[in-house]
């Protein structure tokens, strides 16, 4: 248990962190699945309208700390590719 004001104090902090940023990772991981749902289908025009929708909420969590940077453009450059490669197919 913690002893100083401080350390408690962060203990508290992280926990409220905790739910928003499991809130925020949630809601990312939403927005994908909509696109990969979209590309399921086969409807590339739907999945491209979620990729536009997703992509700035994707960067916004890497503001917020919720995800590395690297991780963030790897998951937009994978979609991206894939929304592509339907369009192609299509």
């Amino acid at each position: 248990m913690a002893n100083h004001a401080s350390s408690k104090k962060r203990i508290r902090r992280n926990k409220k962190r905790e739910i928003i940023n499991g809130a925020r990772r949630g809601r990312v991981r939403t927005f994908i699945k909509k696109i990969e749902l979209a590309l399921e289908a086969g409807d590339a025009a739907a999945a491209e309208t979620a990729f536009q929708v997703a992509r700035p909420e994707i960067q916004r969590s890497v503001a917020k700390g919720v995800f590395h940077k690297k991780t963030a453009s790897r998951k937009i450059s994978r979609l991206s590719k894939r929304i592509k490669d339907a369009k192609a197919a299509a």
